[in-house]
């Protein structure tokens, strides 16, 4: 399986998190409504309504609930779905919360639905409902909890159940960024990094980013290192094409597995269509992997289709290759 350098790093993205607003860049509608529900809140002396953010993975879920904590001048708790095993698990993280804190749960679909049924009663009406013992002797403990706001965030939305979605109180979606907000976060960053880097440089990195934060933030620090190693500590185009080389990852950000997945669905399945299942197994990757990480770039690069019979490299997935010739020769031979 190949190695994937997107996978999150928790000391450089605390390193690298905006701690105000002002240093957020991009998804400015969502900024908005959040800076009035939260002055809204202030005003009236209460925690604000429970939050649920959805979207890829290294956009910004995290970071907008520190912020919010930040904001709110609130403590944070944070853990994720698969952390909560057992109901003692949520009883104990939701009794240790103070007046107004923030509890924020990454990759909430991975919940189970004992543990979401006991956040029913938590986010609706601050009780923690818990059954102690079991057989005849077991007996119903009903707990007061201080206000606090539930923030979850998830990268599966449709995963998580319909009674749990309706508890909160704003649903927002976050979407892949404009190149231009990219090349302002690389910017700011390389100031906080205190590294220099080039304009043409910020553009070769930008573009190789992803539309994603997390993965602009990581490519900048790969970057600096080659700067400093080989370099005169200055982050020029020269530098900035050459640290996408070290890790096979072309000018619009493709790295190896996604050319691998593309590569696969031409030569092993005609161009397609092919099944999602077929083609992870294909491609050595796992499933979610796919649908999760590679996928939703390649779709909105539109290299690939979705198709109700499966997978397709689209024209521009086989320009991208430098097969557009191939495809012209098959649809030459099926004329025949």
């Amino acid at each position: 399986m190949s190695k994937n350098i997107f996978k999150p790093d928790p000391l450089l993205d605390s390193a690298l998190r905006p701690k105000s607003w002002r240093d957020f860049v991009g998804q400015e509608k969502i900024k908005k409504n959040l800076q009035i529900m939260l002055e809204s809140a202030r005003k009236r002396k209460e925690s604000p309504d429970h939050l649920l953010f959805y979207g890829p993975a290294g956009l910004g879920k995290t970071t907008l609930a520190h912020l919010i904590s930040w904001e709110m001048n609130a403590g944070i708790k944070v853990t994720s779905g698969p952390a909560i095993e057992k109901a003692g698990d949520v009883a104990s993280i939701l009794t240790n919360l103070n007046e107004g804190d923030i509890l924020f749960i990454d990759e909430a679909h991975r919940l189970n639905k004992l543990i979401e049924e006991i956040l029913y009663s938590a986010m609706e009406s601050r009780v923690l409902n818990l059954i102690l013992g079991k057989g005849p002797s077991a007996r119903t403990v009903q707990l007061e909890l201080p206000a606090f706001t539930l923030i979850a965030a998830t990268t599966r939305m449709g995963l998580l159940s319909s009674p749990l979605r309706s508890r909160f109180g704003a649903i927002f979606k976050l979407d892949f960024y404009e190149n231009e907000d990219i090349e302002k976060i690389i910017k700011h960053n390389a100031q906080v990094l205190e590294i220099e880097i080039e304009p043409q440089a910020i553009k070769v990195l930008a573009l190789a980013s992803r539309a994603t934060p997390r993965i602009a933030n990581r490519l900048l620090k790969r970057s600096r290192d080659l700067a400093v190693v080989e370099g005169n500590g200055i982050i020029t185009d020269e530098i900035g094409k050459r640290s996408l080389g070290l890790f096979e990852i072309d000018e619009v950000g493709l790295e190896a597995t996604d050319r691998k997945i593309l590569e696969t669905i031409i030569d092993k399945f005609s161009g397609g269509p092919v099944g999602i299942a077929a083609l992870a197994a294909a491609t050595n990757e796992e499933r979610d992997t796919v649908e999760e990480v590679y996928e939703p770039y390649l779709m909105r690069l539109g290299l690939i289709e979705r198709t109700p019979k499966g997978r397709i490299i689209t024209d521009a997935g086989y320009k991208h290759l430098n097969l557009h010739n191939l495809k012209k020769n098959k649809q030459e031979k099926l004329l025949d």
